[in-house]
């Protein structure tokens, strides 16, 4: 079965994943819409460098770049997962998760800058991860908080994972006022670099435009359908069951373990609040959502007892996922 044969750290899931992947996304290269035109990075970028890159992407081609890149960050998570050992045996559950997650909704099967942002963000959640046990963090905060600015370079909302920087020095260390101004000092940096840019070409008020989401109203709707919404009924259902798996083994666990999935929770309200940085809400900023999300259904996948429940209820996913995007 699929969920036991992941459980495996065998090199034969890799292909095994790069084929549920590519099943999991067939709907859409079946059923490809004549043109895709891909936005790959914010204004702040395109007025700089004058073009929009991808944009002679066929729509075919379109899908099967991003299926790549979904694989590169599938096992770049399960890469960290595995090193940190968060599931208590490394294995490619972590990769099958996040590769189910970003298969949920056509949208998601497209370039997009939430999509890019997804390496920055598992980028990210590697060097948070690592923070608990190092003694001086103040150079890594910096470097992250370069890193956040370069990524809502790419997709603004990004920029709401500056405090996540900073509740991850809540959960992980004691305070330490220079390790929380250092973030602050690495985000300002990119900006007072790339304001400087504008000011040289004479373009300091398209700078300005950058920051206008700030001031965005909350976004009422979301373009959504009622079958979008039954896809993910079964993915809550198995966080449902992660949320009892977690409950026998979360005092069973390493301190970084606890802390970590703390940090994780927190990586999902930020990213669920950070909408209304849009001027429209649109499905592809939940795909920030995924890889904390992916550890969190690898880790009951990996720690479940009853095989036919995993089993059966994973079937019921990738079922509820083909189904919608075929009908």
């Amino acid at each position: 079965m699929i969920i036991a044969q992941h459980r495996k750290f065998t090199p034969i899931n890799i292909v095994s994943v790069s084929i549920m992947g590519l099943g999991l996304c067939l709907g859409i290269f079946l059923h490809l819409p004549e043109k895709i035109t891909p936005i790959l990075f914010e204004p702040a970028i395109h007025n700089l460098i004058g073009f929009e890159i991808g944009r002679n992407l066929q729509s075919a081609q379109n899908v099967f770049v991003t299926l790549l890149l979904t694989l590169l960050q599938a096992f770049f998570l399960n890469r960290i997962i595995n090193h940190f050992n968060f599931l208590g045996k490394p294995n490619f559950l972590t990769a099958l998760m996040y590769m189910t997650l970003v298969s949920m909704f056509t949208p998601f099967l497209v370039l997009s800058p939430p999509l890019i942002c997804n390496f920055i963000a598992i980028w990210m959640l590697g060097k948070l991860f690592s923070i608990y046990k190092q003694h001086d963090v103040k150079s890594l905060m910096f470097d992250l908080g370069m890193i956040v600015a370069i990524g809502s370079l790419i997709y603004f909302p990004f920029m709401i994972m500056m405090f996540l920087l900073w509740i991850s020095l809540i959960i992980f260390r004691p305070f330490n006022w220079r390790e929380w101004i250092t973030p602050l000092l690495g985000f300002s940096t990119i900006y007072f670099l790339l304001g400087v840019i504008y000011y040289w070409t004479g373009r300091i008020g398209e700078f300005y435009e950058i920051f206008e989401p700030l001031g965005y109203a909350f976004p009422t709707g979301l373009s959504l359908n009622i079958y979008d919404y039954l896809v993910v009924v079964p993915i809550l259902i198995a966080l449902l069951f992660f949320l009892f798996v977690l409950k026998d083994y979360f005092f069973k666990s390493v301190v970084h373990v606890r802390k970590a999935f703390q940090l994780l929770f927190f990586m999902v309200l930020l990213t669920l609040g950070s909408f209304y940085l849009n001027d429209h809400i649109t499905i592809n900023h939940f795909l920030l959502c995924a890889p904390p999300i992916a550890i969190y259904l690898a880790f009951y996948f990996t720690n479940s007892k009853s095989k036919w429940v995993y089993e059966s209820l994973y079937f019921v996913i990738i079922a509820t996922i083909v189904y919608f995007q075929f009908f």
